[in-house]
């Protein structure tokens, strides 16, 4: 697991005198998620962007009669971090000290960051041409035409991978 993070540009070796535990959690899919159990939680300021509620979003699919899902690739992966703090995800293994490149999965702020970023990028799309919630994406239409008119709307996801096999 370590080699193909180092591989995909997700870690890099450091020393340093952090360390947090990482854990292993199981996806819906039966893979494994690499999950950051960092102290730095206990003395982040939070960050309260919120993230959409359930209710909205199915109220937003009422009348729709045509959708697809584009589910993003390890979406917090694609998040550069500053890299003055990047040192402040350092982790062990018994392959060495690590810091992450990328946003690791486990940081408190993660989730509000990556969703404000996502309505950024599909900023006037929202609500009429598609939804999103976190590395989730549903593109809406109420006809076929509607439907096939925001597809090519989307494509400012272009710098995103996608994973084609949770596509729909």
């Amino acid at each position: 697991m370590i080699k193909g993070m180092v591989n995909d540009g997700v870690i890099e070796p450091l020393s340093s005198p952090l360390c947090s535990p990482v854990e292993l959690v199981k996806k819906k899919d039966g893979s494994i998620r690499f999950r950051l159990y960092c102290r730095l939680n206990d003395v982040t300021k939070k960050d309260s962007y919120p993230l959409p509620r359930i209710d909205d979003t199915l109220d937003m699919l009422t009348g729709v009669k045509w959708l697809s899902t584009l589910y993003l690739n390890s979406g917090y992966w694609q998040v550069e971090i500053n890299p003055k703090d990047k040192k402040k995800t350092a982790f062990s293994t018994g392959k060495g000290l690590w810091q992450f490149k990328v946003m690791p999965f486990g940081l408190c702020n993660a989730p509000a960051t990556f969703e404000r970023l996502m309505e950024l990028v599909l900023i006037g799309l929202l609500g009429d041409t598609c939804l999103v919630y976190l590395d989730d994406i549903i593109i809406i239409g109420r006809m076929f035409e509607e439907h096939l008119e925001g597809v090519p709307q989307t494509y400012g996801l272009g710098c995103w991978s996608l994973s084609w096999n949770a596509c729909s």
